[in-house]
């Protein structure tokens, strides 16, 4: 058994990770300043420490408390539109809330790290589908920050030997499928659970914007790929990392993408219910087709998605959803970070 610190473990990802991590036999600790993330989301008997990473007295009691093996990263600011708005605070807390819980790692002597990183790295990719090797040259400051936090885990490594782990993934979706967890996000910027929260009348109409892009429905094509899938790779970089393997980075999606409008489609056919929506204009900033190469990812560690299909993916984020319709229920219930 082995011990993890999984900081935004409350939230949508993250606490998809801790609960493999828990099924599988491992112990882990949970720092959220649940902002963006849910008590409910985070398993019984699992350790929650409600912290602010920019607070590093904290942190440093967390790493004395606890002998960690690794640490997962999930805690960010995650919008892109948003960091488009306010710039400098995201360049500013993604990449010194990276550096804090790395540098109390390295303090620490814990020096496997996995960061949950993004496909916003690769802004308007030139080929697709996009593999490691492809131009770094984020098109918002989210993308920027997770380069940057990227950037100074390189640094951590060269220096202080901290071996570290970037997953680049795509569009994360889909829900635990055994009804556990789910995604709720406050304000939803995701077209599946929009597209679910309008069918079932838990939300707006949907709105799909720009229908004259070069694709062969003319609305854009992203690549999707199961939460459970995500965690399944999360695991198996920090397993590579704590047999000795060097730092990596790795692309994660299906491989393959879907339009919005198959999206739409999908989500109608799997619950009977129609996607009220309009057409929209186009987004400023939006590549008509981002879908990932996870040759590396599936050739090194041997990972491969269990839930490839659109369908199951929408299945399983359409049940959790119609099961919580207020999500977690605890909407302005955060705690104030300790």
């Amino acid at each position: 058994m082995a011990r993890f610190l999984v900081t935004g473990g409350a939230g949508y990802v993250g606490s998809h990770v801790v609960l493999a991590l828990v099924e599988r036999g491992d112990e882990v600790v949970v720092l959220d300043d649940l902002r963006q993330g849910h008590r409910a989301a985070v398993p019984a008997g699992t350790e929650l420490v409600v912290a602010d990473l920019a607070n590093r007295a904290r942190l440093a009691e967390v790493f004395a408390g606890w002998k960690f093996d690794g640490v997962l990263h999930f805690a960010a600011l995650s919008l892109v539109g948003e960091s488009m708005r306010d710039p400098l605070r995201y360049l500013s807390e993604n990449l010194n809330n990276t550096i804090n819980v790395a540098d109390a790692a390295v303090k620490a002597g814990c020096l496997r790290f996995v960061l949950s990183s993004t496909a916003a790295l690769f802004g308007f990719p030139e080929r697709v589908p996009i593999d490691e090797t492809a131009t770094l040259l984020p098109a918002s400051a989210y993308g920027e920050s997770k380069l940057m936090a990227e950037r100074a885990l390189d640094w951590a490594g060269r220096v202080h030997g901290l071996r570290s782990a970037a997953l680049r993934y795509f569009n994360a979706a889909g829900a635990d499928p055994g009804g556990r967890l789910g995604e709720d996000h406050d304000p939803e910027t995701h077209l599946i659970p929009l597209a679910i929260n309008a069918a079932l009348g838990l939300g707006p109409e949907l709105t799909v914007f720009g229908t004259d892009y070069p694709t062969p429905d003319g609305t854009c094509i992203r690549d999707y790929v199961h939460v459970m899938d995500l965690a399944d790779a999360h695991l198996r970089v920090m397993d590579k990392l704590c047999a000795g393997g060097p730092s990596v980075r790795y692309n994660v999606g299906n491989g393959s993408g879907y339009s919005v409008r198959q999206v739409i489609d999908t989500v109608e056919r799997v619950t009977g219910l129609k996607v009220p929506h309009r057409i929209g204009p186009r987004r400023p900033g939006d590549p008509a087709v981002l879908v990932a190469s996870n040759a590396r990812l599936r050739a090194e560690t041997g990972w491969a998605p269990r839930y490839p299909e659109l369908d199951d993916i929408v299945r399983t984020a359409h049940a959790w959803r119609a099961a919580h319709p207020q999500g977690y229920g605890d909407r302005g219930a955060a705690a104030q970070a300790a």
